[in-house]
């Protein structure tokens, strides 16, 4: 037996000893003899032959079912079968073709969900589907040791089937001084991973239930954390901690793996469940039934549920010529006062979208957010890959609460994450990519918690510029006093609680009074939140729409005005980056009708929510127009106009004199058209950025001047 087959602890030393070996030579040979053949050519480069489940059965159901039912010791003969054939185009010596059998596709009731493995399970073939969440470098591992006598030099071959090194209880001299003869030993590549259930799996406040899986020889480096994998394999015990207690640890056993290629698996939809899906999206109203359906106990908001409803559905993800990429992830920031309900809109979101996940401000650090290296006893000393919540919701959505109280090194993970869709890793030596094709909704407060309604509301959200930017929307939420508005709000608070108070005592036999059942329908959401996930899930699968010329000349003619209006100011209106943000905005109005065409209708909905937008963040109040430096660089352009001026004057009167005096410089602002109040308060940011100082009271110098 060769020494890979040693790890495999068999019950038998020839052929003859298991039936089974026949019946798996005949299957190779009536199924699968071409594809050996191939092997054979690319042997030992390829060491693996995948065989279907299913290709077995329809041969030989005895043998499928003795497969099932005792896998190590089928699983032997399959590979005494192979290695035991007579193949023509076999070059390789007699006995040295000993490729790994590696079975998938089993049946459904062998596909349990990680929550669910049990006793019933061990040393057992099964596939689980997961999400990668961790995964240690590869190291080598012991598979047959050769170990030596120090005293008489007698050697033993000692397979190494367990997670222990097993050593000659004594030798035959008598003594019990062995050492390991490395270079005589046969090692193979080792990996572990750790897998867990797929978010959209889950329900309610579940936790995540996750299992350790090893993998070797070929199977490793083939994923990496944040895919989504079936592995199938067998389910083996961990023997207690030192030996000591009855609960055993559990792993899996790969034997054949595989990446997924839905990046959130498509919920399962009868028919039925379709054709509602179906005849919603054929209603003119459908945009107003998902707005209502999205957090209908919040009062209001209407502009921002509608760019939230764009964003569950999500723009189309596109691979150009050259393999260039483009993301089809809507990102939103709401930035808004306290008590304005957006942390509970984030909750509700979270509960529609079909995978994502929750994280909030100071209790998430970068790492947690994208990926890091860490050494512990997972990798058995080496270092562990780890995922964050960006990464292990690719395919999905990240809701990012309190983005302002965040640390700003943690906070900078976000930058690459969205737009590249991906986050880099160099750490402990490990240089890696991780996927991150992930919409992000996020909220924040402004500084000081409330607006100041004479400033720009740019400039008084507490977010690097640089981050500002890869937003397609963002939304500022006020708490505006106002006496009708108030007692609207209160109103739909105060029935929203009386509902909730007449839902438990129905619960003891009370009847609802007819005014607290139309209160109950209007915060009870349109659509019922499991066929919502559903219907959101299965346009993002089927529905990949193109736009029209008519929608393609709607977003043009917008995006040009924009530029020209800012032309006229010498400023920047728009960039592409709000043109691409449109015609996400539009593809994901034409995924809600199930359309494949983006229609005009589509666009014209699209330029609305990002005319609103911009509205609220990018409208320079004392130019009246709309100004994109204020979000990429955090400034308006007339803001940055007064900076420059007052840097001038400085810098200016530095060349004639030593001494700068403020009010000398204020006088010359004021001259040239700049109020004193706003010129004192840009001498107050320059001294703070370092770019000017004073070298004593009243006097001002340029720091180049230090």
């Amino acid at each position: 037996m060769s020494e890979e087959e040693n790890l495999e602890k068999p019950d038998y030393n020839d052929a003859q000893d298991n039936p089974w070996v026949s019946r798996f030579e005949s299957f190779f040979k009536a199924e699968l003899w071409k594809d050996i053949e191939k092997l054979v050519e690319h042997y030992p480069e390829k060491r693996s032959l995948n065989v279907d489940f299913a290709e077995i059965e329809r041969y030989d159901y005895e043998l499928a079912d003795a497969l099932l039912e005792n896998s190590d010791y089928v699983l032997d003969a399959a590979k005494i079968a192979i290695s035991s054939m007579d193949i023509p185009a076999l070059e390789i010596g007699e006995g040295e073709f000993k490729p790994h059998i590696r079975i998938f596709n089993l049946p459904e009731e062998h596909e349990p969900l990680l929550r669910d493995i049990g006793a019933r399970h061990i040393n057992h073939l099964i596939t689980v589907e997961g999400v990668i969440k961790s995964m240690s470098d590869v190291l080598p591992k012991l598979r047959l040791a050769i170990w030596e006598c120090k005293r008489c030099g007698n050697t033993y071959r000692i397979p190494q089937p367990q997670n222990q090194i097993i050593m000659p209880n004594l030798c035959e001299c008598n003594h019990r001084d062995f050492k390991l003869l490395e270079e005589e030993s046969h090692f193979v590549d080792y990996q572990k991973l750790e897998i867990q259930e797929p978010l959209e799996m889950l329900k309610g406040s579940e936790q995540a239930t996750s299992i350790d899986v090893y993998l070797t020889d070929d199977l490793v480096n083939k994923l990496m954390p944040g895919d989504k994998t079936r592995i199938t394999g067998i389910i083996r015990l961990r023997p207690p901690i030192k030996g000591k207690g009855v609960v055993y640890g559990r792993y899996l056993e790969t034997h054949h793996s595989e990446e997924t290629a839905k990046e959130f698996e498509l919920l399962e939809i009868t028919k039925e469940e379709e054709e509602e899906i179906r005849e919603l999206a054929a209603k003119p109203e459908i945009y107003d039934m998902l707005v209502k359906s999205i957090a209908p106990n919040i009062y209001g908001h209407e502009i921002v549920k509608e760019s939230i409803t764009l964003q569950l559905f999500g723009g189309v993800k596109k691979t150009l010529p050259g393999n260039s990429k483009v993301r089809g992830n809507i990102h939103v920031l709401l930035v808004g006062e306290p008590g304005m309900a957006k942390s509970i809109l984030l909750q509700k979101v979270n509960e529609i979208a079909p995978k994502s996940i929750y994280v909030a401000g100071k209790t998430t650090t970068g790492a947690g957010l994208s990926a890091t290296a860490v050494k512990d006893e997972f990798g058995d000393g080496g270092w562990t890959l780890k995922a964050g919540a960006l990464v292990l919701a690719n395919g999905g959505f990240c809701m990012v609460d309190e983005l302002d109280k965040m640390d700003p090194q943690d906070r900078s993970a976000l930058h690459e994450a969205m737009e590249q869709g991906s986050i880099s890793v160099a750490k402990a030596g490990i240089i890696t990519r991780f996927k991150t094709n992930t919409s992000i909704l996020a909220a924040a407060n402004p500084k000081g918690s409330r607006f100041d309604a004479y400033e720009n509301f740019i400039e008084q959200i507490d977010l690097p510029a640089s981050l500002l930017s890869r937003f397609d929307l963002f939304f500022i939420i006020r708490d505006v006093l106002d006496k009708k508005k108030d007692r609207e709000i209160a109103t739909h608070i105060m029935k929203s609680h009386q509902v909730g108070e007449a839902l438990l005592q129905s619960i003891k036999g009370k009847k609802m009074s007819k005014q607290i059942e139309e209160m109950q329908e209007k915060i009870t959401p349109v659509i019922e939140a499991d066929l919502l996930k559903k219907y959101i899930s299965y346009t993002r699968q089927t529905i990949f729409p193109i736009m029209n010329d008519e929608s393609i000349k709607e977003i043009i003619d917008f995006y040009v005005d924009l530029r020209e209006e800012g032309k006229k100011q010498d400023a920047y209106a728009a960039t592409h980056r709000q043109l691409e943000a449109m015609i996400r905005l539009s593809e994901a109005s034409a995924r809600i009708r199930l359309s494949n065409i983006v229609e005009k209708e589509d666009s014209a909905r699209a330029i609305r929510l990002f005319r609103a937008s911009l509205q609220e963040v990018a409208f320079d109040k004392e130019t009246g127009r709309f100004d994109i430096d204020m979000i990429t660089t955090g400034k308006s352009k007339a803001n940055t106009d007064n900076i420059k001026l007052v840097l001038r004057i400085i810098k200016e009167k530095a060349h004639l004199s030593d001494s700068v005096v403020t009010e000398d410089v204020l006088e010359e602002a004021k001259r040239e058209g700049l109020e004193k109040e706003k010129a004192k308060d840009i001498i107050s940011k320059l001294l703070r950025s370092g770019e000017i100082y004073s070298p004593r009271t009243g006097t001002l110098k340029p720091a180049e001047n230090k």
